[in-house]
């Protein structure tokens, strides 16, 4: 008989269908209308209703299916009181189809650490820039970012009535990511992705620094991530603190399984372990190709502005 799935295989199986529980979730609550907005440390840093019921459902279901797998999620919330209809007990056959990469197939459950945003791009979300917004489940082992499901809730959403509405993409560190086309920035131009609500002198002085063709001002971390990977920009550049792990975490694993690199401002890979703090303070560059080219034009001064 077959030998059941590796742990790794049915935890990335369990998060890729309650991501697309969690999308159905985000849709609901912009159609119904109250967000429900809660400013935390300020007007660019919200929390909605979204927010909240995503991530009880997201860390209840996964905690009940891997009790013992350490789940960290953005939000501080109560985790008692999750009502049933939050919860996602499925997970996608075809994952569990795949062989788990070897250096994998031994993890225990109390190895694993997951990282969860709810909602990655509120503000945007809060402003109707709705394909800014993602759910992100990073999966972590030994400090690394190994696995990832990025879903975009509203992918698709300007094709028109018909349309199927969002998507999901995953990845494995060794077996590659799937649920995109993956696509390389024209050859020759530096397109630069940045932020866009939280921009700074220090993070315009970088991007300066590069002389890049074009600046891209996008809202979420995981969306920034995802132009890198569809070829629509060349660098993800934020010299600045306020990045998370829970931001980073399944954009790195997508984004290393396909070859590319994540690293801070100043060429420091991100460690995910559980008793790791949460601020990614010095930044974030990322690339699908040439990342020295980049990290080579980061200025002294900058590097300086930022400790880790």
């Amino acid at each position: 008989s077959m030998a059941s799935p590796a742990l790794l295989m049915r935890v990335v199986a369990s998060a890729y269908s309650v991501a697309e529980k969690a999308a159905t979730i985000v849709r609901n609550v912009m159609s119904a209308g109250d967000l429900g907005i809660v400013e935390k440390a300020g007007p660019n840093d919200l929390q909605t209703k979204a927010d909240r019921l995503v991530q009880m459902s997201i860390c209840a279901s996964l905690a009940r299916k891997f009790p013992k797998v350490t789940i960290i999620g953005e939000e501080e919330l109560p985790t008692d009181d999750v009502t049933e209809d939050l919860i996602e007990d499925g997970h996608c056959e075809e994952i569990l189809k795949k062989p788990c990469p070897t250096q994998y197939t031994g993890i225990k459950e109390e190895e694993l650490v997951i990282w969860v945003d709810p909602l990655d791009g509120t503000k945007e979300y809060t402003e109707g820039l709705l394909d800014h917004v993602t759910v992100l489940i990073g999966i972590a082992y030994g400090g690394k970012a190994i696995a990832g499901v990025i879903n975009q809730p509203y992918y698709n959403y300007e094709a028109g009535a018909n349309a199927v509405l969002g998507r999901t993409i995953w990845g494995v560190l060794g077996m590659g990511a799937f649920g995109f086309q993956l696509a390389e920035a024209p050859a020759g131009k530096h397109i630069v992705v940045t932020t866009r609500s939280h921009s700074s002198a220090l993070v315009n002085e970088c991007i300066t620094a590069l002389n890049p063709d074009h600046v891209i001002r996008v809202g979420g971390a995981g969306n920034k991530i995802i132009q890198l990977i569809e070829g629509k920009a060349s660098a993800y550049v934020f010299a600045s603190p306020g990045c998370k792990k829970w931001d980073t975490c399944a954009p790195e694993a997508i984004l290393h399984a396909v070859g590319g690199k994540i690293t801070d401002i100043r060429g420091n890979s991100f460690q995910y372990n559980k008793e790791v703090k949460h601020m990614n303070s010095a930044g974030v560059l990322a690339t699908l190709r040439n990342y020295d080219y980049y990290a080579s034009r980061i200025p002294n001064t900058v590097k300086e502005s930022l400790v880790p």
